[in-house]
């Protein structure tokens, strides 16, 4: 499932080739909506919410999708050969004279009144990307169910909205713990981060190409996820990787043994109280 910035780069690619113009084609290839015509409106806005995204229209009308794990909008130049997958996987089209923004694979295409966004993206918590980002909020969220692992309450963007499989493996890292210890045991001080480390690491990557949570210009890009049984960069330590759940489904999850402290899955899959060592 994408990240965050991903789709803020995605609505930012989709915003400027489309907002301000005036459809001259509309083509939703999903049952519901295969007679819905939006032609002869104009884009108003592409905006991210979290993980969805809002392309409003005149007529107070919103064009809302989620990408969730093989979704992808790709923009096309006048003439330009499409080349995001068989003619099959295309669930929208909508053009403009001079660009045409194709929508593959969206498991989640509506079409909502404006003034119903909310009950699409209501239940989303504050946005790490958006104008609604509010630090305190985001760590109360976290903080309310104290026993739930901090990756899972990561995840939930009920609690704050924008982080993936990626950040969440990152952020423990830095953080310190694994991502099976139980959020309600961090150190006050170490909880106060995680909105602010949130923030930065997604507002550092939103306009770049490679997404990168190390820092610097050399080594790797990440510091724990995908490079399992590679070394740790900063202590040498292989990553490891298990399966954590998210209230959905199973995704790998990344972290070096060494220098994160707290639970983590035995080498049978089941998880254990693990010991603390490392920087805690």
């Amino acid at each position: 499932m994408p990240e965050g910035d991903t789709v803020w780069q995605a609505a930012k690619r989709l915003h400027d080739a489309l907002a301000g113009k005036v459809l001259i084609r509309s083509d939703f290839r999903v049952p519901k909506y295969a007679t819905t015509d939006l032609t002869g409106r104009a884009v108003l806005d592409v905006t991210p919410r979290g993980k969805h995204l809002l392309t409003r229209v005149e007529g107070g009308l919103t064009v809302h999708s989620h990408l969730q794990m093989e979704g992808s909008w790709k923009v096309y130049a006048e003439g330009q050969r499409w080349s995001g997958g068989p003619a099959h996987q295309i669930r929208v089209v909508l053009g403009t004279a001079d660009r045409t923004a194709v929508g593959y694979r969206l498991p989640v295409l509506e079409l909502l009144r404006t003034t119903d966004e909310q009950r699409a993206v209501g239940h989303l918590g504050p946005d790490l990307l958006g104008p609604d980002w509010d630090p305190d909020r985001a760590l109360a969220n976290l903080l309310q169910d104290p026993a739930r692992p901090l990756g899972e309450a990561l995840l939930d963007q009920r609690n704050l909205a924008g982080i993936g499989n990626v950040y969440k493996s990152e952020l423990c890292f830095l953080l310190g713990v694994t991502p099976w210890f139980p959020v309600g045991r961090l150190p006050a001080a170490h909880a106060a981060k995680i909105p602010a480390l949130a923030h930065r690491l997604l507002a550092a990557n939103r306009d770049r190409p490679v997404r990168r949570t190390t820092g610097g210009h050399r080594g790797p890009d990440l510091f724990v996820y995908g490079r399992a049984p590679r070394p740790c960069p900063r202590c040498g330590t292989p990553v490891r990787v298990a399966d954590q759940g998210d209230g959905s489904r199973e995704r790998p999850t990344y972290w070096c043994p060494a220098c994160q402290a707290g639970p983590a899955p035995r080498p049978h899959g089941t998880a254990g109280t693990g010991r603390h060592h490392g920087r805690g």
